[in-house]
């Protein structure tokens, strides 16, 4: 086994999952911090207006993120399952055809999103204070989709093969070059919302090029030469089995939520958009624990399902709810003391504070439901069944989420403490779904290729 395979079949699951969840962790923390240093920076030295811009913008391009995250995904439950088939000799194929599919969508997606930036925000209804400095978020941010596809597919390649520390390494170098030049086009130059952009595009070019250059210095199977990438059809369709459904679920999970930012916008103009912007961004730092371990979870099962051991992947889920539920219970309690802490990190003012207090509150909630339908959901990707996770998913953001938070917020006149409300009813109902396809024992019949 190479310096870069590890098995996750054997030893105590819960050593495992926590020794392979802290650097998953790690890394996603870290990459987290280049849209919160982003809204801290810009909070102190662009304004309420590069606040909602880069939230407006940032979600437009999380949904593009999340395409490819969903694919990566799926390449992670291939490799571990055919490392944990002892199917070594599919491994390259599947690492060149997860290259490929991914270089072309961003390929793709930059294509369309230069000529439909404008519209777009448009329809988002982006407040005409932030709107210029959202178009110039989203198209320096455009320019670098290839290397943040290139960076997931490489952070997908990694986990699926058990390692959680390399991916680790190259996105601590990126986040340093972000806070710097953050700091020198934000703080110095007074760039705002377009300095916030050229600063996470060039940190993640960084990363990702660092990564490959590491790779192929130290005997990595697949050594990235232009003659070694070869698109196969099998591997595609078995990436697109298993990747697709996440896509799509994530996909849809965000477009929900770009619904959601409409209403927002509504409802309360810039200082909702920035009051929401500020919790849709603590919530995805706070979030990162719970999304290490299950994401952790689901290579192991993946392994440990690719090997035929149902008993081993079902303890690494329980193990999975009962860290998360630990998670859930510090957030939770963080929010609910600390809540005028977490806007005045940002240099908000009070205008913000009317609009984020009432919201924060609501959405705190989220984090009930939040352990048990990641868990649950965790042991469906893994074992190939994405189609579970997509449709619980979506049951959850458009037929719950979406009508019930426009009822509350304009029918009922709750306005943007409306929207909150609805987040974690969504997500609530979303678990009882997943556990309920989790008792049936789909996941156990369907085991991936």
């Amino acid at each position: 086994m190479s310096t870069f395979e590890h098995d996750l079949t054997k030893g105590n699951i819960w050593k495992q999952l926590v020794w392979f969840a802290v650097p998953f962790f790690i890394s996603n923390l870290i990459q987290s911090l280049y849209s919160l240093i982003d809204l801290i920076i810009l909070g102190h030295f662009g304004g309420t207006n590069s606040i909602s811009a880069a939230n407006i913008g940032g979600q437009v391009l999380v949904i593009l993120t999340n395409l490819a995250a969903g694919l990566s995904g799926g390449g992670t439950v291939m490799l571990g399952n055919y490392l944990g088939s002892k199917r070594k000799d599919k491994i390259n194929g599947a690492i060149s055809t997860l290259f490929i599919t991914l270089t072309v969508m961003a390929a793709a997606f930059m294509v369309l999103l230069f000529i439909l930036k404008q519209p777009l925000l448009r329809l988002l209804d982006t407040p005409e204070e932030a709107f210029s400095q959202a178009e110039q978020y989203l198209f320096i941010c455009t320019l670098g989709l290839l290397f943040i596809y290139g960076y997931n597919a490489l952070s997908a390649i990694m986990r699926g093969l058990g390692d959680s520390r390399t991916p680790m390494i190259f996105v601590m170098i990126a986040c340093v070059i972000n806070i710097i030049l953050d700091l020198v086009l934000v703080a110095g130059c007074h760039l705002g919302a377009g300095g916030a952009a050229v600063a996470t595009v060039f940190a993640q070019g960084c990363s990702m090029l660092f990564c490959i250059i590491y790779l192929k210095h130290h005997d990595f199977m697949f050594d990235f030469k232009p003659s070694s990438f070869h698109f196969i059809k099998e591997e595609f369709h078995t990436l697109l089995r298993t990747g697709l459904p996440l896509s799509i679920q994530m996909v849809g999970t965000n477009f929900s939520f770009l619904i959601l930012t409409t209403f927002i916008n509504r409802a309360g103009g810039v200082a909702a958009s920035a009051a929401a912007g500020i919790v849709n961004n603590f919530n995805g730092f706070a979030i990162l624990p719970e999304a290490a371990i299950s994401s952790a979870a689901s290579a192991m099962i993946a392994q440990n399902m690719g090997k035929k051991d149902v008993k081993r992947s079902s303890k690494t889920m329980h193990c999975c709810l009962v860290l998360c539920i630990g998670v859930s219970l510090v957030v939770f309690t963080l929010m609910h003391i600390f809540p005028e802490q977490i806007f005045h990190l940002f240099g908000v003012k009070e205008d913000v504070l009317v609009y984020g207090m009432p919201y924060i509150f609501a959405f705190s909630f989220e984090y009930v439901g939040l352990p048990f339908i990641m868990s649950f959901n965790t042991v469906s990707t893994a074992t190939g069944n994405g189609w579970i996770t997509l449709v619980t998913n979506m049951i959850s953001a458009f037929i719950v989420r979406i009508p019930l938070a426009y009822v509350l917020a304009f029918l009922c006149e709750l306005g943007v403490r409306g929207i909150a409300i609805s987040i974690p009813i969504a997500t609530a109902v979303g678990a009882i779904i997943s556990f309920l396809f989790y008792k049936t024992g789909i996941w156990k019949k369907h085991i991936l290729l």
